[in-house]
């Protein structure tokens, strides 16, 4: 199964839920192929299956999710998902099982039809998960129906909860309820992402796999390739940095619009033989390995509430170069200085910024390792999935508990 940043999250923490000893069910798509009801890992997990309504669609929705041209299936998908899964845990869950829920959690525009749903037609009270919104991800503002389906969950959920304090300060700025706003980091399980889980002998295969030569150091992105993810900007650094450190090679792994674009730049600049290219998306398994395969990684986002993927790499006692401004979580998770530094901030909009970070972590290799080990440290003591999942249930007892206070009869 391909998942991002949310994918991610919703198997670790919803397993993590199960593991204190709660009962979790998750509502899903259904590629079409899979069992409509299932116990994954303890995890009770519903995939409605769902007919194609595009056709209707393209006649009833608005203006500017028509412009989505093929994507207005992808709309419909989602909105059949979310009428599906809402009803079936009303009528068939609750109603018909007598299941007892305490508490809807709902995440993003796409489960916020759903949550809002399920808060309508019960005396559950919701939460609403915010990963990133319409206007962080798009550069002229994104799509006015997904906007209004964020703000319509923002106000009808009792609480929201968020993934960075920078990301909270963005919610508030729109205009969304400070006071209903928390802040929960992400995490990473770290003893699935540890040196020590990945041989000497696996981690030099993987750097062979790409031809780099073990003098050479192994520069590390990974994520989807899109503007904000910075990888244009990374490989318009690597000319400076070659220059210094001409015994460096660059591997990106991820896909996305911007895989042309980038060969192209990097042909352009000189610089084809110092790039390799994995254009897929890849198991866990395969993601740990080239951590463990590198000997430090950039991330040089411009938009980025979270950001998973360099707590993975510090976990692997990488050092890391990550964007740190505009609404960017890598700054909460990074040490730019001091005692406790595990990597650099940069400005990920300046080429020239990011090869200055690389080279300061190329310029004192003992330095760069004692980083490492600082970054998975802090990986330990503040961004596991067992303390956001306890910080998480913490948030959701607050509310259930308000909740039945206001039903009291005075």
């Amino acid at each position: 199964m391909l998942v991002g940043g949310l994918g991610t999250y919703a198997e670790n923490i919803t397993r993590k839920f199960v593991e204190i000893g709660h009962d979790v069910s998750v509502f899903t798509l259904n590629p079409g192929n899979l069992p409509v009801r299932e116990l994954v890992g303890g995890v009770e997990v519903h995939r409605p299956l769902i007919a194609d309504a595009t056709r209707v669609f393209s006649l009833l929705v608005h203006e500017d999710i028509r412009k989505w041209g093929a994507g207005v299936k992808f709309f419909s998908n989602i909105f059949m998902y979310n009428v599906l899964s809402a009803t079936k845990l009303l009528n068939e869950l609750i109603q018909k099982e007598q299941y007892k829920f305490d508490v809807v959690s709902f995440h993003d525009w796409l489960s916020s039809i759903s949550g809002m749903m399920v808060q309508d037609h019960s005396n559950i009270p919701g939460v609403f998960h915010v990963h990133s919104t319409e206007w962080g991800r798009t550069s002229a503002g994104g799509s006015v129906a997904v906007s209004k389906l964020e703000e319509g969950a923002a106000e009808a959920a009792g609480r929201i909860i968020t993934v960075s304090h920078v990301m909270k300060q963005d919610l508030s700025s729109h205009g969304w309820p400070e006071r209903k706003i928390d802040v929960v980091w992400n995490g990473v399980d770290p003893e699935r992402y540890s040196p020590e889980s990945v041989s000497p002998e696996e981690a030099k295969k993987i750097r062979a796999d790409y031809g780099v030569e073990e003098d050479e150091v192994m520069i590390l992105f990974v994520g989807r390739l899109i503007p904000v993810k910075g990888v244009r900007n990374l490989v318009m650094a690597m000319p400076e940095v070659i220059k210094e450190y001409p015994k460096v090679a660059l591997v990106i792994l991820g896909r996305g619009e911007e895989q042309k674009d980038i060969v192209e730049l990097a042909d352009r600049l000189g610089i084809n033989a110092k790039i390799k290219y994995r254009f897929e998306f890849v198991p866990e398994e395969q993601r740990i390995l080239h951590y463990a395969g590198s000997d430090l990684c950039v991330f040089p986002s411009s938009y980025e509430p979270f950001g998973i993927v360099s707590l993975e790499a510090m976990s692997m006692q990488k050092p890391v170069v990550v964007g740190a401004r505009g609404i960017v979580g890598f700054r909460e998770q990074v040490v730019p200085s001091g005692p406790d530094q595990c990597g650099m901030h940069v400005n990920p909009e300046e080429p020239s910024d990011i090869a200055w970070g690389i080279k300061e972590i190329l310029a004192d290799p003992e330095r760069a390792k004692r980083w490492g080990r600082n970054g998975r440290k802090r990986v330990q003591e503040l961004f596991t999935w067992e303390k956001a999942a306890t910080q998480t249930l913490n948030i959701y007892d607050d509310v259930i508990g308000k909740r039945a206070h206001a039903s009291t009869p005075s």
